[in-house]
């Protein structure tokens, strides 16, 4: 049987993907560093910052998702990506596997209200936007020069199965309102905010990869047209959780100081 690989297992995306696969039949591999076993599916530990492991990781495949998240850290990201990217698109044309990389949308910068589409150009507005935009220009122009059949993915923040400790709706929203808590926003709850729901993501990722018409462009996923607002997100939420509504915002400062936090924890 063709062979789905996974590289960066153990995600939310990755897991509803994992899932989504196995349940349509297909043989999966999941690649990281310390994969999970999950029934129907094989594992492969692999760093695929180093070329040689990505090659092996891969070898054998068709189809290849790459749904890597590495610690939200500039210096991480910076020193990961370029090799992370480098490394997949060679291990990939070795393999003569295609690739569909899973993406978000840094890359686009500040839109001001107006709608993201996949023609949008990139104007980043911030140093990890800036290093998204080079490796999904270094992807999209291998395929213009024929050497590997690949798609990006791209979704909103995400919410839903798998991510209750990184999609900022689970960390601030459900996991508050469960424990009685007061939710929390991010320094404007009067705004509007997309965000795309895990299953969806995993599901389209199977469908693109299915499709022979999707090969060699970029897709968003689906996520929701016209997006609630912070507040509205919240008042929808605890009345489906029976919870009472009302939230506390953090400042600017504060979201900074949890930056700082987070990427000082240790993983």
């Amino acid at each position: 049987m063709p062979i789905h690989t996974i590289l960066g297992a153990g995600g939310a995306i990755a897991n509803g993907l994992a899932a989504e696969l196995i349940r349509n039949g297909e043989a999966v591999r999941l690649v990281s560093r310390h994969p999970a076993a999950i029934q129907g599916a094989v594992t492969h530990a692999a760093d695929i910052t180093d070329l040689a492991q990505a090659t092996g990781a891969v070898q054998g495949s068709s189809i290849v998702y790459l749904c890597v998240g590495l610690k939200y850290d500039y210096s991480v990201w910076r020193q990961q990506w370029p090799k992370i990217m480098t490394n997949t698109i060679g291990a990939c044309r070795a393999a003569g596997a295609r690739l569909i990389f899973f993406d978000n949308v840094y890359m686009y910068g500040k839109m001001d209200g107006l709608p993201m589409t996949e023609d949008t150009p990139y104007d980043p507005c911030s140093r990890k936007g800036d290093l998204r935009a080079r490796i999904a220009t270094q992807l999209m122009s291998e395929v213009r020069r024929g050497n590997i059949t690949a798609s990006i993915a791209r979704c909103a923040d995400f919410y839903g199965p798998g991510s209750l400790n990184t999609g900022i709706p689970n960390v601030l929203v459900f996991a508050r309102l469960a424990k009685g808590k007061k939710a929390q926003w991010l320094a404007n709850a009067d705004k509007q905010h997309s965000f795309t729901y895990t299953g969806d993501a995993a599901k389209a990722l199977y469908l693109l990869a299915k499709d022979e018409s999707s090969w060699n462009q970029a897709w968003h996923l689906p996520t929701a047209a016209s997006p609630l607002t912070g507040s509205e997100f919240i008042d929808m939420a605890a009345r489906n959780m029976g919870m009472p509504s009302g939230h506390a915002l953090l400042s600017k400062w504060m979201v900074r100081l949890g930056g700082i936090l987070i990427r000082r924890r240790p993983s």
